[in-house]
C-alpha cells in the first residue's frame, strides 16, 4: 500500500496571466504526480471561495501566496501518510481541516490542489490512467454505471465569446457549437475545427474584429447577439455540414451579466425584459437558429423563471444550470425539487474536492439530468478535466474553442483516450 510522503506546492500562472496553484503530491514510491487549479471569470456567488492574497503591490491584488501556504503548512501536513487510493477519506480529512461551509478558511483553490493532485496519485499508486480511476472512484460513489465502454462526451464548442469573456459589445457569455451526439469524436472536433476557421472568415468578410477571447472563441465587435448566432449558421453551412443534424447551436447566456435592478436588458431589444419576456426571445431564435441548449439562462435567484423556461421547453432542448447550480449538492437538491433544470454543468472548483463533485454527479445522474464537465476561463495546459470527464461518463464536456494551448491540450488529451478505448475494444 502506497502512501503519500510529501506534498508541496507553488504559484503559477494560468491562461488568462493570473496566479494560480500547482500542487505536487509524492509516494513513499517515489511516483510523483502534479496537477494545476483553474479559475472562472463568471462566478456564481455561491461557489466555494477561491482566496486571492489581496495585496494590491503584487499581481494586482490576485495572487495566491496565502492559499499555497495553506497547502504547504496545513492540507499537506493533514494528510501525509495516508493511502492515496483512498478519495473519499482523504476529501473528509481535507473538509474538516478547512472548517469552513464553503471553503473560505483555507481556500477551494487550495483545497481543490490536494484533493485533485490526491486524484492523480490514486491513479499512479493503482497502477491504472486516470480516467480508468476516476471511473472506478465513480462507479463506488454512484455517479457513473458498470461500463466505462468506448464513448468520449460529446464537446460543446464556444466558438464566439462575448459577455465577461468577449470585447464587451456582446450580451450573451459564449455561442457554441454542438456536434451531433452520434458522431465520433475525433470526427466531431475535425468538423468543429473546420466550422471554427469559416467563422473567422465570415468575420473578415464583415470587417468584423477576429481576435480570440478567454476561451479561444472569437470575441468580434458585432451589433447584436442575433448576429454571432447568424454567423455561426452561415459557417456551419459554408463547411458542408446541416444544421439540426451535423451540428447544432447553443447559447451560455450567463443572465447574471445582463440582470439589473429586477429586469434583463440585452441589445436585441429596445426595452428590458421580465423573466417571461426573456423566455418568449429564446423560444424565437431556438426556432430560429436550431438551439440545442441554454447555460443559465436567467439569474441565478430567478427561481420561478428557470422553472417556468424548464416546463415549456426542457422536452425540447438542455436547460443547463452553472451559476444556478454550482456543483453544490444543495443546490442541486433545489433544482431537482423544483424542476428548475434538466442538466448541470460540472466544475469541480466550485465545490473544492472531488469526492464532493462525484456526489453532485450522482444527484444529477439520478434525476434524469445530463452531465456537462466544464473547464474554467482561466485554465492551466493541465488536461485533468478531460481524465475525469471521461471517467465519469459525462454526456458533454466543455472546454472552449478549439484553439489556445491550454484548450487544445484537453481536446488532445480526449483523442488519445479515444484510440486508448477503442484499443481496448478490439483486443
Amino acid at each position: 500500500m502506497a502512501k503519500i510522503s510529501r506534498i508541496w506546492a507553488r504559484e503559477i500562472l494560468d491562461s488568462r496571466a493570473y496566479p494560480t496553484i500547482e500542487a505536487v503530491v509524492q509516494l513513499d514510491t517515489g511516483q510523483v504526480a502534479v496537477s494545476s487549479i483553474p479559475s472562472g471569470a463568471s462566478v456564481g456567488k455561491f461557489e466555494a471561495l477561491e482566496l486571492r492574497d489581496g495585496d494590491e503591490k503584487r499581481f494586482a491584488g490576485k495572487g495566491v501566496l496565502k492559499a499555497v501556504d495553506n497547502v504547504n503548512q496545513v492540507l499537506g501536513p493533514a494528510i501525509v501518510g495516508m493511502d492515496p487510493v483512498k478519495q473519499a477519506e482523504i476529501d473528509k480529512k481535507l473538509i474538516e481541516t478547512d472548517g469552513s461551509k464553503n471553503k473560505s478558511r483555507l481556500g477551494a483553490n487550495a483545497v481543490l490542489a490536494v484533493s485533485q493532485t490526491v486524484n492523480k496519485a490514486g491513479a499512479l499508486a493503482s497502477n491504472m490512467s486516470l480516467y480508468q480511476w476516476v471511473f472506478k472512484l465513480a462507479t463506488t460513489a454512484g455517479a457513473a454505471k458498470e461500463n466505462l465502454g468506448t464513448k468520449i462526451p460529446t464537446p460543446i464548442f464556444n466558438m464566439i465569446n462575448g459577455g465577461l469573456h468577449g470585447a464587451g459589445n456582446l450580451d450573451f457569455q459564449e455561442f457554441f457549437v454542438v456536434p451531433a451526439t452520434s458522431k465520433p469524436y475525433s470526427e466531431a472536433l475535425r468538423g468543429a475545427t473546420e466550422i471554427y476557421y469559416l467563422i473567422r472568415e465570415s468575420l473578415i468578410k464583415r470587417g468584423a474584429i477576429h481576435s480570440v477571447g478567454d476561451e479561444g472563441g472569437y470575441a468580434p465587435n458585432l451589433f447584436t447577439n442575433a448576429d454571432a448566432l447568424a454567423i455561426n449558421l452561415e459557417a456551419i453551412g459554408n463547411a458542408q455540414y446541416q444544421i439540426g443534424s451535423d451540428f447544432f447551436l447553443g447559447l451560455d447566456v450567463a443572465a447574471n451579466i445582463i440582470f439589473k435592478d429586477g429586469a434583463y436588458t440585452i441589445r436585441d431589444r429596445s426595452n428590458s425584459l421580465s423573466s417571461t419576456n426573456l423566455i418568449d426571445y429564446f423560444e424565437e431564435i431556438t426556432k430560429e437558429y436550431k438551439l440545442t441548449l441554454l447555460e443559465d439562462p436567467l439569474q441565478e435567484e430567478d427561481w420561478e423563471g428557470w422553472k417556468l423556461l424548464t416546463e415549456k421547453y426542457g422536452q425540447q432542448i438542455l436547460i443547463v444550470g452553472d451559476d444556478l447550480l454550482v456543483t453544490n449538492p444543495e443546490r442541486v437538491k433545489k433544482a431537482i425539487e423544483q424542476k428548475s433544470c434538466n442538466a448541470i454543468l460540472v466544475k469541480p472548483n466550485q465545490i473544492g474536492t472531488i469526492t464532493e463533485t462525484l456526489e453532485v454527479i450522482r444527484m444529477s445522474r439520478e434525476a434524469g439530468w445530463k452531465v456537462i464537465v466544464s473547464h474554467r476561463s482561466g485554465e492551466t495546459n493541465d488536461w485533468y478535466i478531460a481524465d475525469f470527464a471521461v471517467g465519469v461518463k459525462a454526456d458533454f464536456v466543455k472546454f472552449g474553442a478549439p484553439a489556445r494551448g491550454e484548450r487544445t491540450a484537453k481536446y488532445n488529451r480526449l483523442l488519445t483516450v479515444e484510440a486508448e478505448l477503442a484499443q481496448t475494444k478490439s483486443v
